[in-house]
């Protein structure tokens, strides 16, 4: 098996409201404590099959520009999705199955671009894209626990879709296992991995409660267990893919 990041932007910053401030409120959070921002998806090659974890922005489309002051800046372009895939040697037509963690558009805005793709999401987010179609497989969760995440679906050997609720309302991770160590790729329930480290909310859910419920469990796993923790906005995302790195609480 072999994860690799699929990198749209980079260079981009958030400010500590934004990152930290879902709970106890933006305005007891500096803004001028900036982390480093950037946008990547991931592509799971099993050997056999081509597996995309969330397909990033449509094609051309327009990114916020830079601006003091902003929330979140992505950084700069560094290609669309269906450019970064296919720098990577891949093909859409060789993708078999599409993980989807959740609807917003830097997470799903490709997913027609991929004729062959089986794509596997929770109802509440194939409801909320108005998703339907013979390819589209809502997931029940139907392999019941995976360590201490109550809902999971094995999706291929070592490959498993959890349910984790509160960024939206029908969110999920991905785990994949590799030599020994587990590759978390979870869309955003944290938007730094300076707000996993201090256990903090980002301003960004649609049920907080659950949110929280998640962040917890999360925080459980990695502490238990050897954790690659992939990040979709911060660079720190392809930093430790690339490096193996352990995530440390």
């Amino acid at each position: 098996m072999e994860i690799k990041a699929i990198r749209m932007f980079d260079g981009g910053f958030m400010n500590q409201p934004f990152a930290f401030g879902g709970e106890e409120g933006k305005e007891k959070f500096d803004e001028q404590i900036i982390y480093r921002s950037s946008l990547q998806n991931f592509l799971i090659d099993t050997g056999q099959e081509v597996i995309l974890v969330d397909t990033g922005f449509e094609t051309g489309m327009a990114a916020p520009a830079k601006k003091l002051g902003a929330p979140l800046y992505m950084g700069e372009r560094v290609a669309d999705y269906m450019v970064s895939l296919e720098a990577l040697g891949y093909k859409p037509e060789q993708v078999t199955k599409i993980l989807l963690t959740h609807k917003h558009p830097d997470h799903a805005g490709a997913l027609k671009y991929f004729p062959n793709a089986t794509l596997y999401m929770s109802s509440e987010e194939a409801d909320a894209l108005k998703l339907e179609g013979s390819n589209i497989v809502r997931v029940s969760y139907k392999d019941g626990a995976y360590h201490n995440f109550p809902k999971a679906e094995k999706i291929a050997d070592g490959i498993w879709l959890i349910e984790a609720k509160g960024h939206t309302k029908g969110n999920s991770i991905v785990i994949a296992e590799a030599d020994g160590l587990y590759y978390m790729m979870h869309g955003d329930v944290t938007y730094c991995d300076a707000a996993l480290k201090a256990n903090k909310l980002s301003i960004v859910f649609e049920d907080k409660q659950a949110a929280r419920e998640t962040l917890d469990r999360v925080r459980e796993f990695v502490a238990n267990n050897p954790t690659v923790y992939l990040s979709t906005h911060c660079p720190e995302g392809y930093e430790n893919l690339e490096l193996k790195r352990v995530m440390k609480l």
